[in-house]
């Protein structure tokens, strides 16, 4: 029996509500040829960009301007200030995830249908529009000429803003393009995209992967990340396995919904070694944006049981315990064999 196999056959098909939502139709979708909704986008603060990508300014960023909190990704080394929070598939997602804040319109689960931008098309026109949407805080007398200036030469790219970013075709090149400008890339990924993963880990490796594990088994999986595709367990147990083949800081990111999918971090932790990341965030589930209309409040877990719950799947694992951030609600755990682990520590140490 195969890895694939162990894990289809360790599923929990006996928990409440789950064994009659094991596999799922291929959905038939309408297509699209641009964004819908620009005008709902443009309220919330987001740039649309050429045919298919937007960008935003992260609250982190304001916060860092302003001399206040850094966002907890600056463990990895980067500088809130000079980050610029982008997606090159805006509304465009094979998910459709109980915890997602984004909007959940019907142009959401349309699949793109017209001609793609270029990278670097692409990439020019977010550091445009991330400048001009910065322009206002030269004024601000909070704000220091330094790292206002800093800011406006962004040098972080998180492609993460919102959809499926290996659903666009020409990712890998993106990357390649923005690390030829001395930039660092920064990967959030659903994992059901595996053949772009192996585009990517032969051409243009991101500074950093991250890949979002949304339950310990099938079940569970399909409960939380409601799949528009029928095969997507099948598609992140592949992607975990050539993650482990990546050169780049690896991360597996947990996002914990309380009464959902925070329970049994022994199989998450099975999952986890498929991939052998450097890290693994514990990260709680925050009653924010649209994903109020379909979680409770009560589903948010405490920092307290998010450390407990990130204790537990250290022990599974072998990984230590090295930080958290209480306002993120976000526990680290560190392999310490990792060859990322040392450049961390002394971070971590210098805070």
């Amino acid at each position: 029996m195969g890895w694939m196999e162990r894990f289809n056959a360790s599923a929990s098909p006996t928990r409440s509500g789950l064994a009659q939502i094991v596999s799922l139709p291929e959905v038939k979708k309408p297509s699209r040829s641009g964004v819908s909704n620009v005008e709902k986008f443009k309220q919330a603060g987001y740039r649309i960009v050429g045919r298919h990508s937007a960008v935003k300014v992260c609250h982190w960023t304001k916060s860092a301007l302003r001399g206040g909190k850094l966002c907890y990704k600056s463990w990895y080394g980067i500088e809130s200030h000079r980050c610029v929070q982008m997606t090159p598939s805006l509304q465009y997602c094979n998910m459709m995830c109980v915890f997602c804040w984004r909007f959940h319109t019907l142009n959401r689960v349309q699949p793109f249908n017209g001609e793609w931008d270029e990278p670097s098309k692409i990439l020019d026109m977010v550091i445009e529009e991330q400048r001009r949407l910065l322009s206002g805080f030269g004024g601000n007398p909070k704000v220091s000429r330094q790292k206002f200036e800093e800011a406006m030469n962004p040098k972080h790219i998180a492609i993460s803003l919102d959809g499926e970013p290996t659903l666009y075709p020409h990712l890998a090149e993106f990357i390649k393009q923005a690390t030829q400008r001395g930039m660092t890339t920064f990967l959030v990924s659903n994992g059901t995209m595996p053949e772009r993963l192996e585009e990517l880990l032969e051409k243009a490796q991101p500074t950093s992967l991250y890949i979002s594990v949304y339950g310990p088994d099938k079940e569970t999986h399909i409960k939380t990340s409601k799949p528009l595709i029928s095969d997507s367990w099948e598609r992140l147990l592949k992607s975990l396995e050539i993650m482990s083949r990546f050169r780049s800081r690896k991360v597996i990111r947990l996002t914990l919904v309380k009464d959902v999918n925070m329970h049994s971090p022994e199989k998450y932790a099975q999952l986890i070694m498929l991939a052998r990341p450097d890290f693994v965030e514990c990260k709680g589930y925050t009653h924010v944006g649209e994903s109020q209309k379909r979680l409770r409040r009560e589903n948010m877990p405490s920092i307290e049981e998010i450390r407990s719950f990130g204790e537990k799947l250290a022990e599974n694992i072998g990984y230590l315990v090295v930080a958290e951030d209480k306002v993120s609600r976000v526990v680290l755990l560190a392999n310490q064999s990792s060859p990322y682990f040392k450049e961390i520590a002394h971070r971590l140490s210098q805070t």
